[in-house]
């Protein structure tokens, strides 16, 4: 049994971490709309390119990216990015936003507790507010200025772009 006392993190994958980096990117060319490679992306993110070609691909399956071979060809987003969320980013590498993996589906019982847990049952309901959570974030918004930081005194923060 794990030690209670050790505090973990919700946190991404850095596979969804590095496809929400690549389609923000995307998202900062026209607006989406520019045809792009997994080359020209893995270069401006600092994502490997190997792990960029893959990330086109999934997000191409799950129908994020639309895709043209041949010349001028290249990907772009299939949608404006006002209308991708991060959870659907996050979905398209992850597969469905789940928090347990007793509430994941297919059937998985992995879980020495699952039938005496009496938690199972409202699993769903934290994994619908975190995934509205994350559906309530927009690409656009993700690939716009950064919201203003506040301090403790709520006085914003600017930030000098030196010339």
């Amino acid at each position: 049994m794990s030690d209670l006392r050790t505090v973990r993190n919700v946190r991404l994958s850095s596979l969804a971490d590095y496809a929400v980096v690549m389609m923000t990117a995307a998202a900062r060319h026209c607006g989406g709309l520019a045809r792009l490679n997994a080359t020209l992306l893995a270069e401006q993110t600092g994502v490997p390119l190997p792990t960029a070609q893959k990330l086109v691909s999934r997000l191409s399956a799950a129908g994020l990216l639309e895709s043209t071979r041949g010349t001028g060809g290249g990907f772009r987003l299939s949608r404006p990015p006002a209308s991708i969320s991060l959870a659907e980013i996050i979905e398209a590498v992850e597969g469905p936003i789940a928090m347990t993996a007793c509430v994941e589906g297919a059937g998985r019982q992995d879980c020495s507790l699952d039938h005496q847990c009496a938690v199972k049952p409202h699993w769903g309901v934290v994994n619908n507010a975190v995934r509205g959570a994350l559906a309530g974030v927009s690409l656009a918004t993700l690939a716009g200025t950064p919201p203003t930081q506040m301090t403790q005194n709520s006085a914003p923060l600017r930030a000098e772009v030196i010339a």
